[in-house]
């Protein structure tokens, strides 16, 4: 989920969800953001990857148990992966006991005991403990260090070039460090890739052992759109917290009529107490779901153009874009968009399904460009026989 688009002041960068490696070409007038009291933050449309808004998004910070995330995505890919089951019970080590003594986060958890990766996961989850995250890293690494090791090669793979992870639980350390849009692509893969896990973060409290533990993301008691994610804290750190909430609205289906789900992500770093951090948070949310709309322009697989194809065993192709097409514009503004398409003329056979023949130009009433996207076939058309395709040469040549 990396972010397309450059710092907001009084401008506003439209991009895309589900159309990768396109770069916006204009801005349009937007809103500015609320005053946010922390050090950096971000405010991110996840239905179509857009940056509503931030501030030092890039600066390098102390993740806290923020740290957590990647934790968890790493052991949810082992789930996928069958290197454990939900059901697995893991032994307790020295080692995850040892955290009562960093002055952290904990599930309690102890060495007699034989907690189940589910249990584990709620633990380090909701409760945010440093033993759980220790546990779990063990029984997916072998070794602190191996899972560590996973943890930064999966965010080189995501091209996180500001982050890097000393350990799984997120204590202050040297060199151990994220930024907030480096966060917020992990956040939006958990979410992404793995829905059903991402369940585990709209639990408000847990028990386990007769300890109960209440969610410290205070939004999942206030806001009900809230579903989910993370908190942290360290004295170098401050109150961190990254949210995200998900709201029904009328105009997301294609063409901008039907409703459906619009979901936000909010990332508020180094800020001064639990409160203001979910009060920062909230703002951020209502101010984006409040002075932006998004519009569906366009369906999966929804058929933009048909056109004549020569020297094919049909003599029309379907084209499109590469997936749902979601803009995000001020409010008002979303149904003013119009597209326009520019392509390959003429289109010749053979042609494979998502190769791009042209674009699908996006602009507002006044023609202002807002982005361009891939113009792609969407069936494939084979090759004509022999004589289909001496025939349309002859019919080019003419032409």
């Amino acid at each position: 989920m990396t972010s397309l688009f450059p710092v907001l002041s009084r401008s506003f960068f439209v991009g895309l969800l589900l159309v990768a490696g396109v770069a916006t070409t204009a801005q349009a007038q937007a809103p500015l953001p609320p005053e946010i009291a922390a050090r950096s933050y971000l405010l991110i449309d996840m239905t179509s990857n857009q940056t509503l808004a931030e501030r030092d998004a890039d600066a390098p910070s102390d993740p806290a148990s923020l740290t957590k995330l990647m934790t968890a995505y790493v052991v949810f890919t082992a789930l996928h992966d069958k290197k454990l089951s939900l059901e697995q019970t893991l032994s307790v080590s020295r080692r995850a006991w040892d955290e009562r003594k960093g002055g952290g986060s904990l599930m309690f958890i102890d060495t007699t005991m034989t907690p189940s990766v589910d249990e584990l996961l709620k633990g380090m989850i909701v409760q945010s403990g440093n033993d759980a995250s220790v546990a779990l890293a063990e029984a997916v690494g072998g070794t602190l260090d191996q899972f560590v090791a996973m943890m930064n090669r999966q965010a080189q793979a995501w091209g996180l070039k500001n982050t890097a992870f000393k350990n799984v639980t997120g204590l202050t350390e040297p060199g151990h460090k994220s930024t907030a849009r480096d966060l917020a692509v992990i956040a939006g893969h958990i979410i992404r890739d793995y829905p059903k896990e991402y369940a585990y973060y709209s639990l408000k409290d847990y028990k386990y052992n007769n300890i109960s533990q209440p969610n410290r993301n205070l939004l999942l008691r206030r806001d009900p759109s809230v579903d989910g994610m993370k908190t942290g804290y360290t004295e170098a750190a401050g109150y961190c917290l990254i949210a995200s909430a998900q709201r029904e609205f009328p105009n997301l289906g294609a063409g901008g009529t039907g409703g459906g789900p619009r979901r936000l992500l909010s990332v508020v770093l180094n800020t001064t107490s639990m409160e203001a951090r979910a009060n920062e948070s909230q703002k951020l949310l209502n101010w984006g779901y409040q002075a932006f709309e998004t519009v569906r322009l366009f369906e999966v697989d929804s058929v933009v153009t048909t056109v004549p194809v020569w020297k094919g065993k049909t003599d029309q192709a379907k084209l499109g874009a590469n997936g749902a097409l979601f803009v995000t514009m001020p409010k008002g503004e979303g149904g003013k968009l119009q597209t326009k398409v520019e392509r390959t003329d003429p289109l010749v056979a053979p042609l494979v399904k998502g190769q791009r023949v042209g674009t699908i130009k996006v602009t507002t009433a006044a023609g202002t460009a807002v982005t361009d996207v891939p113009l792609v076939v969407l069936a494939p058309v084979e090759t004509a026989g022999v004589f289909g395709r001496a025939w349309d040469a002859v019919r080019l040549w003419i032409k």
